[in-house]
C-alpha cells in the first residue's frame, strides 16, 4: 500500500509511549553491567514518573526480575528477543500523515557496518511495530535511527562519516541516499555534517553530535578545555549548520572523558526528548551541571533532568541511543 505525504515527526512531537532497551549482556558491559542496568532503570523511571508511558524491553525472565527490582512501578516491562539495547537503531522509525495515518519504516541493519551482529536486532523493530498495530514497510538500504535528526519541516541532519560510509550502502551515491531519505521518511532537505565524535563505534551518529531543538534551530557542542578531543569536529559542525542557514545553539561538552587512556564519545547531545521531560546523560565530570542547564534552557516547555550514564556509555551509547518513541497520531 502507498501512503502519500508521510513524514517522520520531530522528537518533541507528542508521544504515546517510549520504548527503552534494558542491558543484559555482560560481554557488552564487562564489569559495568549492573551499573548500566541501574542507570537505564533510573532513565526509564524518570520518564514514567513524568506521566508518559514507558515500555522497558527486557531479554528474559531473569532480566525482567532484575528490572522490576530497579524501576518505578509506573514502568511497563515487556519481554522480547533482541541483541543490543540500542532501539534508536533497531526499533521502528514511525512516519505520520493526514487522517491519523502512522506507518513504521524498517531498514536493513548490518550491526553498525558489520561490527556488532547480535541475534534479534534485525527483527525487534518489526516486532515492536506490529504489536503496536502499525503497518510495516521494509526499505532496500541500510539505515539506523541514530544517524538522523529532524526538525519536522522536511529537514534532516546527518553525517557523511555514517551515511556515506562504505560499510553501509557502498552502492549508493550521496544523491541516491538523499532520494531515499525523501522517499522513505519525507525528508526534502539534508544538512550534511562531517565526522561524528572520536571513537563512536556507530561511525559518527549525529545524535551524539548535533540535535534539533526547534524548527530551524540546531544544538551543537562547544569544546570544554584546551584538551577537548572533539574541538575541531564541533567547530566544523557549527560552521556547516550556519552556512546552511540554521540558528545554532551551543551546549558545553563534557570535555575530555577517558577510560584507561581511551577517549570516550561522551556527549550531552544524546539527550532524550519525551512529551513532558528531557533526560540528559551525565558522566561525572565537572561540566555536567552546566551541560544540563544549557539543554534545559532550550526546552522551556519541559522539565529537564540529568541522569548518570557513564556505565551505559561503557557499552557504546547513551539514553537517546537506548530508546525509541512512538509518536502520537
Amino acid at each position: 500500500m502507498t501512503y502519500p505525504m508521510l513524514r517522520m515527526p520531530p522528537e518533541w512531537h507528542p508521544q504515546d509511549w517510549l520504548w527503552i532497551g534494558f542491558p543484559h549482556d555482560p560481554v557488552e558491559w564487562p564489569g559495568f553491567l549492573g551499573a548500566a542496568q541501574e542507570q537505564i532503570a533510573a532513565f526509564a523511571s524518570a520518564v514514567a514518573e513524568s506521566g508518559q508511558e514507558v515500555r522497558l524491553i527486557v531479554r528474559d525472565e531473569a532480566n525482567a526480575a532484575r528490572a522490576q527490582a530497579l524501576v518505578s512501578g509506573a514502568v511497563k516491562i515487556e519481554q522480547r528477543a533482541y541483541g543490543d539495547i540500542w532501539l534508536r537503531d533497531t526499533g521502528p522509525l514511525v512516519v505520520a500523515g493526514p487522517a491519523d495515518v502512522r506507518v513504521a519504516r524498517r531498514f536493513g541493519f548490518n550491526g553498525w557496518g558489520g561490527k556488532y551482529l547480535m541475534h534479534g536486532d534485525q527483527t525487534i523493530g518489526a516486532e515492536l511495530a506490529e504489536d503496536a498495530g502499525l503497518a510495516v514497510t521494509l526499505s532496500d538500504w541500510v539505515l539506523e535511527g541514530g544517524a538522523l535528526d529532524t526538525d519536522g519541516t522536511g529537514l534532516v541532519v546527518t553525517t557523511e562519516q555514517c551515511l556515506l560510509n562504505p560499510n553501509r550502502n557502498p552502492q549508493h551515491s550521496r544523491g541516491e541516499i538523499e532520494l531515499r531519505l525523501e522517499r522513505d521518511l519525507g525528508f526534502e532537505r539534508v544538512l550534511w555534517l562531517g565526522d561524528g565524535l572520536i571513537n563512536d563505534h556507530t561511525d559518527g551518529h549525529v545524535d551524539n553530535l548535533a540535535r534539533f531543538v526547534a524548527p530551524g534551530v540546531l544544538a551543537v557542542p562547544r569544546a570544554n578545555g584546551s584538551d577537548d578531543p572533539n574541538a575541531g569536529i564541533y567547530a566544523d559542525a557549527k560552521a556547516r549548520a550556519e552556512e546552511f542557514g540554521l540558528a545554532v545553539r551551543e551546549v558545553p561538552s563534557p570535555g575530555r572523558v577517558e577510560t584507561d587512556g581511551r577517549i570516550e564519545p561522551a556527549s550531552y547531545m544524546n539527550f532524550c526528548i519525551t512529551s513532558k521531560l528531557v533526560v540528559v546523560p551525565t558522566y561525572g565530570t565537572v561540566h555536567d551541571a552546566e551541560g544540563v542547564a544549557a539543554i534545559a534552557a532550550l526546552f522551556p516547555d519541559r522539565d529537564c533532568v540529568g541522569v548518570l550514564a557513564d556505565a551505559v556509555l561503557a557499552g557504546g551509547g547513551s539514553f537517546h541511543c537506548a530508546s525509541q518513541q512512538m509518536p502520537s497520531a
